[in-house]
């Protein structure tokens, strides 16, 4: 039989299982001391293929295929020097909160991949085995009775920021690591601070609405923005985020205010031109925009309320690219029909999505987005190769990159 293409086809009582389908879990097969390069077999309607120097081990009763292994090319169980690859749990692969497809590749080169459905069909076998989590936007979801159940878990990596969405202490009670991705997501989430802020100036979805309605028949002569160049910008959250928006903020010659749990390095605040503001309603009362960059804490839970709204400039526009439970929405909500504050340019929200019948979906002067700041192409793979960074260093006893959980 002459050698085939690096893929496994498997058919299994007559159903086919495309090409990099994952068999029914057992125990692993035991080692073969010269695998076959290929070879083909039969068996009441079954057929297998392995290719690429793979073994693959059928359990067979009456025929039936009860335990079986499909084993391709990354996402073997072996790697190719023999060395068993690390068990990592995720979500599922594809759909809307699952691994990306394309990523698929890259992650089966370092890890063997189990998805929750395989887990939960397999505890016995694959409990032991799993000794990270890969948390691809808040998925697996966390609590208790998963962490029990899983007593060789060393670390928990969480794509993008934010951790609100786990309990810290609960996973530093099974000392599990956790990790985030900062720096990967840093510069995309500026660029949408940015952009929030230039659309909702220029007012740039009326402006478009204005364009293709039907009943326009004139462009009018009094429809007119706000000026970012020169403005003054106050920056809630001087973290790597933020310290972005300014770095943009700074070819705009904006005047820079900002206010932190820190103050920066002299020569870091001179490089943008930024100006600390210890008190944050100082920064509120100077700022022409006033954006937010900060984790979701106890601290900064509804930390832009009534109060806080009422502070800012009637011209000012608050532009949120943190989390939306950073700003108290009922009272953003008062304060755009009344006119306390001109506009809202809003990335986050919460819940995400609105409910369809939200009064911020009906207020003109606010701009929404679903939540997009990190979403571009290469920020999402930076993501995921930080994510496979920080679960190799803690694997192998190294120091975790973005380890938020000491």
């Amino acid at each position: 039989m002459t050698p085939c293409q690096e893929h496994v086809v498997v058919t299994c009582e007559h159903r086919l299982l495309p090409s990099g389908t994952r068999g029914v879990w057992g125990p692993p097969p035991p080692p073969l001391p010269t695998p076959p390069r290929c070879y083909h077999l039969s068996l009441s309607g079954s057929a297998l293929q392995v290719c690429s120097c793979y073994a693959l081990l059928f359990q067979l009763c009456n025929y039936t295929v009860t335990a079986c292994y499909c084993l391709f090319r990354f996402a073997t169980m072996q790697d190719m020097e023999g060395q068993e690859l690390p068990y990592v749990l995720i979500d599922r692969i594809g759909g809307k909160h699952g691994v990306y497809e394309d990523h698929v590749e890259f992650l089966e080169k370092h890890f063997r991949l189990v998805t929750m459905k395989e887990y939960l069909e397999n505890k016995t076998f694959l409990s032991k085995k799993i000794t990270a989590i890969y948390m691809w936007y808040y998925k697996p979801v966390i609590n208790e009775e998963l962490l029990q159940s899983l007593p060789n878990l060393k670390i928990l990596a969480s794509s993008g920021v934010g951790i609100d969405h786990l309990d810290l202490n609960l996973l530093s009670s099974y000392s599990v690591k956790v990790s985030n991705t900062p720096f990967a997501v840093s510069t995309d989430t500026a660029d949408m601070g940015m952009a929030l802020m230039l659309a909702s100036s220029r007012r740039l979805v009326e402006g478009y609405q204005l364009a293709v309605s039907p009943d326009t028949e004139y462009f009018p002569a009094d429809w007119l923005g706000a000026e970012v160049s020169g403005a003054s910008l106050g920056i809630v959250g001087m973290g790597t985020i933020g310290y972005k928006v300014a770095e943009r903020a700074k070819a705009f010659e904006m005047k820079i205010l900002y206010h932190n749990r820190n103050q920066r390095k002299k020569e870091e605040e001179s490089a943008v031109g930024a100006i600390y503001c210890k008190k944050i309603d100082d920064l509120l009362q100077q700022s022409d925009f006033v954006l937010l960059s900060v984790n979701l804490t106890p601290q900064t839970r509804k930390l832009i309320g009534k109060r806080e709204l009422e502070l800012m400039k009637p011209t000012a526009t608050l532009i949120n690219i943190s989390r939306g439970l950073v700003v108290d929405q009922d009272a953003l909500v008062e304060a755009l029909q009344n006119r306390v504050i001109k506009a809202a340019a809003l990335d986050v929200t919460y819940p995400e999505p609105l409910p369809r019948d939200h009064p911020l979906l009906k207020l003109k002067n606010v701009i929404i987005t679903p939540h997009i700041g990190s979403a571009t192409k290469k920020t999402r793979r930076r993501m995921m190769e930080n994510m496979t960074e920080s679960i190799e260093a803690s694997l192998a006893g190294l120091p975790v990159p973005n380890e938020v959980l000491q």
